[in-house]
């Protein structure tokens, strides 16, 4: 079986999380400076086999898009022209960020490392695969 990539979208950075093998299991696999993502997925694909590609999507608390779609767009497209036979999809990431800090929080990471803006990306990478796995749970 193949993974399923998870990736929080920043302007700055992208947290990347990874699906074990069988696709139940999610884990933290780095931050990427955003314009080097491309290369980076690219690297990736190479030496894994990845199903899909799961893109955290930026909402307001009313459920509109929020302004970071404008920045989301672009890639995506490229990511579609550039490997068009991997399926992308779109995951609610809507206070991803808060529970990453609650998660960092309860695993007794101090204060310093909760500021770690890096670490805070692919926390929240690995929340929005996470939660992607579990639905797909619930329709099976």
């Amino acid at each position: 079986m193949a993974r399923i990539l998870a990736l929080d979208y920043g302007r700055k950075r992208v947290g990347v999380a990874v699906s074990d093998p069988t696709g139940l299991i999610a884990g933290g696999l780095t931050t990427v400076p955003t314009a080097s993502l491309m290369e980076f997925l690219n690297d990736y694909f190479q030496r894994e086999e990845v199903e899909r590609m799961v893109i955290g999507l930026p909402k307001q608390v009313n459920g509109q898009p929020s302004e970071s779609m404008r920045y989301i767009q672009p890639f995506v497209g490229a990511a579609r022209k550039k490997w068009p036979e991997l399926p992308i999809e779109f995951y609610d990431e809507r206070f991803t960020s808060v529970l990453a800090h609650r998660t960092m929080i309860d695993a007794g990471l101090g204060k310093k490392a909760r500021q770690n803006k890096a670490l805070v990306d692919e926390i929240s990478a690995t929340i929005i695969l996470r939660d992607y796995l579990e639905s797909k749970k619930i329709q099976i």
